[in-house]
């Protein structure tokens, strides 16, 4: 039998409700299922993130592996279509999938080399910065998430999420992101983004110094995907020096780049509010350092 890991179970029941908590107490069947159909022998104990639980396995041949079960949605959906278009290359390889489940069997890279481990906030960015590079240069797939539909969406709702902004301060950088948002809404871009690639989503492997995992692909802009390496641990004095470093390893125009990262933070700004949180201190300070505001 599985067990389940409470912190787990907790994040299901408080994203996802019902469906969560219908997820949680089918997994211990659902995993039994897919290591008997792809004869799969558990040799550790489990893993999880906030979404899927993943267990180290081996398979018949003794090859290691992990076998990732995960909640369906449209987030997870498009996660195997990236993987096998990158088919190992800058990111974890898939050696199997249910499109029925979503579930995956993939290769086992080193949980104990985590990027986020690397002492160095600098050379982090950069390795970030180099796997974007690389995993951005393949067109997505027809039927993808497009992030243009996104952002429009975003649009849409910003001035309903506006009138409930007290602090005049903080609604005119929520603006501003807007409207540097509907300079490019019309230009998305067609590249798959990984969307998620932050420190946690970077392992070492055998093969190659660092991969990626856990894509949450969409269809557009690289400007969209820098976000993260601003936001992880966080040092209001480095914005600057991250975003231009980035956006020289990928090549981006700066300033479309600059106008897709106000995107994710007007983004993340909006399901703040939505849910009911305050709007996060860092989320106002990267913005105004984006726009030179801020010494």
């Amino acid at each position: 039998m599985i067990h389940v890991p409470e912190e787990l179970a907790a994040a299901q029941e408080k994203f996802n409700g019902e469906a969560g908590r219908a997820f949680v107490s089918g997994l211990p069947g659902l995993a039994a299922g897919f290591l008997d159909r792809w004869d799969l022998h558990v040799t550790g104990a489990p893993m999880h993130g906030v979404s899927a639980l993943v267990l180290p396995v081996d398979r018949a041949d003794g090859t290691p592996a992990v076998l990732k079960l995960q909640i369906l949605d449209e987030e997870t959906e498009g996660e195997p279509v990236a993987l096998r278009i990158w088919d190992g290359d800058g990111a974890v390889r898939l050696l199997d999938h249910d499109t029925a489940t979503g579930t995956m069997l993939l290769e086992r890279l080193d949980p104990s080399r985590m990027l986020s481990r690397l002492p160095d906030a600098h050379e982090v960015v950069l390795v970030i910065a180099r796997l974007l590079a690389h995993l951005t240069t393949t067109p997505a797939p027809p039927g993808m998430r497009r992030l243009g539909d996104l952002a429009r969406a975003m649009l849409e709702r910003t001035p309903g999420a506006l009138a409930r902004v007290p602090d005049p301060a903080a609604r005119r950088i929520l603006a501003d992101c807007a409207a540097a948002l509907r300079e490019v809404v019309d230009e998305p871009g067609d590249r798959l983004l990984h969307w998620d690639l932050h420190e946690e989503n970077v392992l070492a492997s055998d093969r190659a110094d660092w991969l990626a995992i856990d894509p949450k692909p969409l269809a557009g802009d690289p400007g969209f995907e820098l976000w993260p390496a601003l936001a992880n641990r966080f040092d209001a004095a480095d914005v600057r020096w991250r975003f231009d470093a980035m956006t020289d390893v990928l090549g981006l125009d700066r300033e479309r780049a600059r106008a897709w990262t106000y995107g994710r933070l007007l983004q993340n700004c909006l399901w703040d509010l939505e849910d009911g949180r305050p709007l996060e201190d860092r989320q106002l300070e990267i913005a105004r350092r984006l726009s030179g505001r801020t010494p």
